[in-house]
């Protein structure tokens, strides 16, 4: 799991942060290892804890005042990883809820303000906010993970090539491209990030509605030399985990659906098959 978030982290940074600090000026603070002027803090009204990207929050409203930000990729820091499957999830549901229900109660204040330009206030808007932190999730998991699947119970529909293959594989190199050492996991990724798709789509709407776990917040669970500590005094007492706890059912619902969507497809062409061999 730690290569796979590994791959996503890597071209959030050498991608989308390289991007936004050079051509807008502007790109979404982590809320780590960055260095900020107190003259900016103040006047963009400080921290403010309304959405739970409290981060991103501070860097739009102080790119809304002319602040520039400058992204230095080549500064290495070391940053630790969800140590578990459901420290990540709760991490990903707090970014991806968070971006929605910030862009919902900025984007009035982004278009209305006069300090920065047009062609800014259409990327804040339209790529950083409306494109990557909603439709980005919601068209992952609706296309490539109901409708694509659902067309195996409807032939008449034929799905162009380029949207079923060309356009996804040229989005999965392009994010594997920052992780070379990981191409070979490029499939799990794959699979790893249409099964994070249900739950980033779900808490993007709970978000955009403020529904209710929009301002839910759970620390991620990070192990890290705290339990090298631990273990190296005694030996570290197992967590007992509950078995609902272990069991998604949301996810496992999907995945049996998409199961059944395969062994429907696998049928139907054995049927043909021999369709086309009794006609012979």
């Amino acid at each position: 799991m730690t290569r796979m978030q590994e791959m996503s982290l890597d071209y959030h940074f050498i991608v989308e942060q390289e991007v936004g600090s050079s051509t807008y000026a502007f790109f979404g603070f982590n809320g780590t290892a960055g260095v900020w002027r107190i003259s900016a803090l103040n006047e963009a009204g400080g921290w403010k804890d309304r959405t739970t990207v409290e981060d991103m929050d501070l860097a739009v409203r102080a790119s809304l005042k002319g602040w520039k930000f400058v992204y230095v990729g080549n500064l290495k820091v070391k940053n630790e990883l969800p140590s578990t499957f459901k420290a990540y999830r709760y991490q990903q549901h707090r970014w991806s809820c968070g971006p929605a229900n910030l862009f919902k109660k900025m984007a009035i204040e982004i278009i209305r303000n006069r300090k920065v330009s047009l062609w800014k206030k259409f990327y804040v808007i339209y790529s950083f906010f409306f494109v990557r932190k909603i439709v980005a999730h919601i068209v992952t998991f609706v296309f490539y993970c109901v409708v694509l699947p659902t067309t195996v119970f409807v032939p008449e529909v034929q799905v162009p090539k380029w949207g079923a293959v060309y356009i996804p594989s040229i989005i999965t190199l392009l994010n594997a491209v920052g992780t070379p050492r990981s191409l070979h996991l490029v499939m799990f990724w794959i699979l790893f990030e249409n099964v994070m798709s249900l739950h980033r789509t779900k808490a993007t709407f709970i978000g955009l509605l403020e529904a209710g776990r929009v301002n839910e917040w759970v620390v991620t669970e990070k192990l890290g030399d705290a339990l090298k500590a631990k273990s190296g005094a005694k030996a570290s007492k197992r967590t007992h985990i509950r078995m609902g706890e272990r069991l998604h059912l949301l996810e496992l619902g999907v995945g049996a659906y998409l199961f059944f969507c395969g062994c429907y497809c696998c049928g139907s062409d054995d049927n043909i098959n021999n369709n086309i061999i009794r006609n012979i």
